[in-house]
Protein backbone atom coordinates (compact mmCIF):
# COMPACT_ATOMS: atom_id res chain seq x y z
CA UNK A 1 0.00 0.00 0.00
CA UNK A 2 2.73 2.51 1.00
CA UNK A 3 4.67 1.73 -2.15
CA UNK A 4 1.63 2.72 -4.19
CA UNK A 5 1.07 5.94 -2.20
CA UNK A 6 4.63 7.15 -2.55
CA UNK A 7 5.27 5.90 -6.05
CA UNK A 8 7.80 3.18 -5.19
CA UNK A 9 7.93 0.60 -7.94
CA UNK A 10 7.79 -3.12 -7.30
CA UNK A 11 11.22 -4.43 -8.29
CA UNK A 12 10.21 -8.09 -8.17
CA UNK A 13 10.99 -9.63 -11.53
CA UNK A 14 9.64 -12.77 -13.12
CA UNK A 15 12.51 -15.18 -13.94
CA UNK A 16 13.42 -14.90 -17.60
CA UNK A 17 13.38 -18.03 -19.72
CA UNK A 18 16.66 -18.78 -21.53
CA UNK A 19 16.98 -18.08 -25.25
CA UNK A 20 19.18 -19.41 -28.05
CA UNK A 21 19.27 -19.25 -31.87
CA UNK A 22 16.48 -16.65 -31.82
CA UNK A 23 14.20 -19.11 -30.01
CA UNK A 24 12.32 -17.63 -27.05
CA UNK A 25 9.20 -18.10 -24.94
CA UNK A 26 6.18 -16.91 -26.91
CA UNK A 27 8.08 -16.88 -30.21
CA UNK A 28 7.65 -19.18 -33.18
CA UNK A 29 9.77 -21.05 -35.69
CA UNK A 30 9.48 -23.21 -38.76
CA UNK A 31 11.21 -26.47 -39.73
CA UNK A 32 12.12 -26.88 -43.40
CA UNK A 33 9.10 -28.69 -44.91
CA UNK A 34 11.34 -30.59 -47.34
CA UNK A 35 13.39 -31.96 -44.43
CA UNK A 36 10.20 -33.24 -42.79
CA UNK A 37 8.83 -34.70 -46.04
CA UNK A 38 12.01 -36.70 -46.63
CA UNK A 39 12.39 -38.12 -43.12
CA UNK A 40 8.76 -38.65 -42.06
CA UNK A 41 8.25 -42.04 -43.83
CA UNK A 42 11.04 -43.53 -41.70
CA UNK A 43 9.69 -42.29 -38.35
CA UNK A 44 7.16 -43.78 -35.92
CA UNK A 45 5.40 -40.40 -35.64
CA UNK A 46 2.95 -39.08 -38.22
CA UNK A 47 2.65 -35.64 -39.82
CA UNK A 48 5.18 -33.59 -37.84
CA UNK A 49 4.28 -29.92 -38.15
CA UNK A 50 6.47 -27.42 -39.92
CA UNK A 51 5.28 -24.35 -37.96
CA UNK A 52 5.61 -24.21 -34.17
CA UNK A 53 4.68 -21.73 -31.43
CA UNK A 54 6.81 -21.89 -28.28
CA UNK A 55 4.54 -22.21 -25.23
CA UNK A 56 7.11 -23.16 -22.56
CA UNK A 57 10.88 -23.42 -22.16
CA UNK A 58 12.76 -26.06 -20.15
CA UNK A 59 16.31 -25.76 -18.83
CA UNK A 60 18.53 -28.56 -17.51
CA UNK A 61 22.01 -28.02 -16.04
CA UNK A 62 24.15 -31.09 -16.67
CA UNK A 63 26.82 -32.42 -14.30
CA UNK A 64 29.33 -32.11 -17.15
CA UNK A 65 28.87 -28.34 -17.18
CA UNK A 66 26.68 -28.42 -20.26
CA UNK A 67 23.06 -27.40 -20.59
CA UNK A 68 19.90 -28.66 -22.28
CA UNK A 69 17.25 -26.21 -23.49
CA UNK A 70 13.82 -27.48 -24.53
CA UNK A 71 11.37 -25.30 -26.42
CA UNK A 72 7.90 -26.84 -25.97
CA UNK A 73 5.48 -26.15 -28.80
CA UNK A 74 1.80 -26.24 -29.67
CA UNK A 75 2.24 -29.50 -31.65
CA UNK A 76 2.98 -31.79 -28.64
CA UNK A 77 6.63 -31.42 -29.52
CA UNK A 78 9.81 -29.82 -28.20
CA UNK A 79 12.92 -28.59 -29.96
CA UNK A 80 15.89 -29.63 -27.83
CA UNK A 81 19.20 -27.78 -27.99
CA UNK A 82 22.24 -29.22 -26.19
CA UNK A 83 25.11 -26.87 -25.32
CA UNK A 84 28.57 -27.45 -23.90
CA UNK A 85 30.77 -24.78 -22.34
CA UNK A 86 28.60 -21.72 -22.89
CA UNK A 87 25.34 -20.21 -24.05
CA UNK A 88 26.13 -19.11 -27.61
CA UNK A 89 25.41 -20.82 -30.91
CA UNK A 90 29.09 -21.81 -31.07
CA UNK A 91 28.52 -24.02 -28.01
CA UNK A 92 25.66 -26.03 -29.55
CA UNK A 93 26.50 -29.73 -29.92
CA UNK A 94 23.12 -31.24 -30.80
CA UNK A 95 19.65 -30.18 -31.97
CA UNK A 96 16.67 -32.54 -32.17
CA UNK A 97 12.93 -32.19 -32.67
CA UNK A 98 11.09 -34.47 -30.26
CA UNK A 99 7.45 -35.57 -30.23
CA UNK A 100 5.67 -36.98 -27.20
CA UNK A 101 4.76 -40.57 -28.07
CA UNK A 102 3.21 -41.84 -24.84
CA UNK A 103 2.69 -40.79 -21.22
CA UNK A 104 1.67 -43.24 -18.50
CA UNK A 105 0.86 -42.44 -14.88
CA UNK A 106 2.82 -44.34 -12.23
CA UNK A 107 0.38 -45.25 -9.48
CA UNK A 108 2.50 -46.62 -6.64
CA UNK A 109 5.96 -46.47 -5.05
CA UNK A 110 6.54 -50.12 -6.00
CA UNK A 111 5.81 -49.37 -9.68
CA UNK A 112 8.07 -46.32 -9.54
CA UNK A 113 11.00 -48.27 -8.07
CA UNK A 114 10.56 -51.06 -10.62
CA UNK A 115 10.50 -48.47 -13.39
CA UNK A 116 13.77 -46.91 -12.22
CA UNK A 117 15.46 -50.26 -11.67
CA UNK A 118 14.30 -52.31 -14.65
CA UNK A 119 12.34 -50.46 -17.30
CA UNK A 120 13.90 -47.11 -18.18
CA UNK A 121 17.39 -48.40 -18.89
CA UNK A 122 17.65 -51.55 -21.00
CA UNK A 123 20.27 -52.70 -23.49
CA UNK A 124 17.55 -52.54 -26.17
CA UNK A 125 14.12 -50.92 -26.26
CA UNK A 126 11.38 -52.14 -28.60
CA UNK A 127 8.58 -49.96 -29.95
CA UNK A 128 6.21 -50.51 -32.89
CA UNK A 129 8.32 -53.39 -34.19
CA UNK A 130 11.57 -51.40 -34.12
CA UNK A 131 14.55 -52.04 -31.88
CA UNK A 132 16.48 -49.11 -30.39
CA UNK A 133 19.97 -49.46 -28.91
CA UNK A 134 20.90 -47.79 -25.62
CA UNK A 135 23.23 -44.83 -26.15
CA UNK A 136 24.37 -43.96 -22.62
CA UNK A 137 26.25 -47.08 -21.53
CA UNK A 138 28.19 -47.13 -18.26
CA UNK A 139 31.25 -49.19 -17.39
CA UNK A 140 30.13 -52.64 -16.23
CA UNK A 141 26.88 -54.53 -16.59
CA UNK A 142 24.56 -51.87 -15.16
CA UNK A 143 23.75 -48.59 -16.93
CA UNK A 144 21.37 -46.67 -14.65
CA UNK A 145 19.07 -43.96 -15.92
CA UNK A 146 20.65 -40.50 -15.94
CA UNK A 147 19.21 -38.17 -13.29
CA UNK A 148 18.50 -34.54 -14.14
CA UNK A 149 16.27 -31.70 -12.97
CA UNK A 150 14.40 -29.56 -15.48
CA UNK A 151 13.27 -26.04 -14.66
CA UNK A 152 10.28 -25.08 -16.84
CA UNK A 153 9.23 -21.52 -17.65
CA UNK A 154 5.65 -20.98 -18.85
CA UNK A 155 4.02 -18.02 -20.59
CA UNK A 156 1.96 -17.06 -17.54
CA UNK A 157 5.16 -16.59 -15.51
CA UNK A 158 4.91 -19.89 -13.65
CA UNK A 159 8.24 -21.65 -13.01
CA UNK A 160 8.38 -25.27 -11.86
CA UNK A 161 10.90 -28.09 -11.46
CA UNK A 162 10.66 -31.74 -12.46
CA UNK A 163 13.09 -34.51 -11.52
CA UNK A 164 13.76 -36.82 -14.44
CA UNK A 165 15.47 -40.22 -14.76
CA UNK A 166 16.29 -40.60 -18.43
CA UNK A 167 17.77 -43.00 -20.97
CA UNK A 168 18.50 -42.27 -24.63
CA UNK A 169 18.13 -44.87 -27.40
CA UNK A 170 18.72 -44.75 -31.17
CA UNK A 171 18.07 -46.81 -34.27
CA UNK A 172 19.59 -46.30 -37.70
CA UNK A 173 17.39 -45.24 -40.61
CA UNK A 174 17.80 -46.12 -44.27
CA UNK A 175 18.98 -42.59 -45.11
CA UNK A 176 22.01 -42.87 -42.78
CA UNK A 177 20.23 -40.73 -40.20
CA UNK A 178 18.87 -41.93 -36.85
CA UNK A 179 15.61 -41.92 -34.96
CA UNK A 180 16.05 -41.36 -31.25
CA UNK A 181 13.93 -42.49 -28.33
CA UNK A 182 13.90 -40.74 -24.97
CA UNK A 183 12.51 -42.80 -22.07
CA UNK A 184 11.99 -40.75 -18.92
CA UNK A 185 10.60 -41.36 -15.45
CA UNK A 186 9.40 -37.96 -14.26
CA UNK A 187 8.61 -36.88 -10.72
CA UNK A 188 7.09 -33.56 -9.67
CA UNK A 189 5.85 -32.32 -6.31
CA UNK A 190 2.26 -31.09 -6.67
CA UNK A 191 0.94 -29.78 -3.37
CA UNK A 192 1.86 -32.45 -0.83
CA UNK A 193 1.92 -35.32 -3.34
CA UNK A 194 4.44 -36.63 -5.85
CA UNK A 195 3.11 -36.78 -9.39
CA UNK A 196 4.98 -39.54 -11.26
CA UNK A 197 4.78 -40.69 -14.86
CA UNK A 198 6.65 -42.51 -17.62
CA UNK A 199 7.16 -40.36 -20.72
CA UNK A 200 8.34 -41.76 -24.06
CA UNK A 201 9.36 -39.32 -26.81
CA UNK A 202 10.54 -39.89 -30.38
CA UNK A 203 13.03 -37.52 -31.97
CA UNK A 204 15.26 -36.87 -34.96
CA UNK A 205 18.21 -34.65 -35.80
CA UNK A 206 17.67 -31.10 -36.99
CA UNK A 207 20.37 -28.90 -38.52
CA UNK A 208 20.41 -25.24 -37.53
CA UNK A 209 19.94 -24.42 -41.21
CA UNK A 210 16.62 -26.32 -41.13
CA UNK A 211 15.16 -23.81 -38.63
CA UNK A 212 13.67 -20.44 -39.59
CA UNK A 213 12.66 -17.98 -36.87
CA UNK A 214 9.29 -16.33 -37.42
CA UNK A 215 9.44 -13.93 -34.50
Amino acid sequence: MFSKLFGKKDTTKTPKAPEIMGLYLGGSFQIDPLKLKLIEPSLIINAPASSHIIQAVGEVDLDSGGKILRFYTDDDAFLQVVLDGGMTENHITDVKLWYFYETKTVGSDAQWQDLLKNDISQAEYSLEGHTYQRVWDAVGDVSPAVAMTEKTYEEDGDVSETDQFVMLYERELDNSDIEALLVSGEEKLVGQNLDRCLVISSGFNIAQADISING
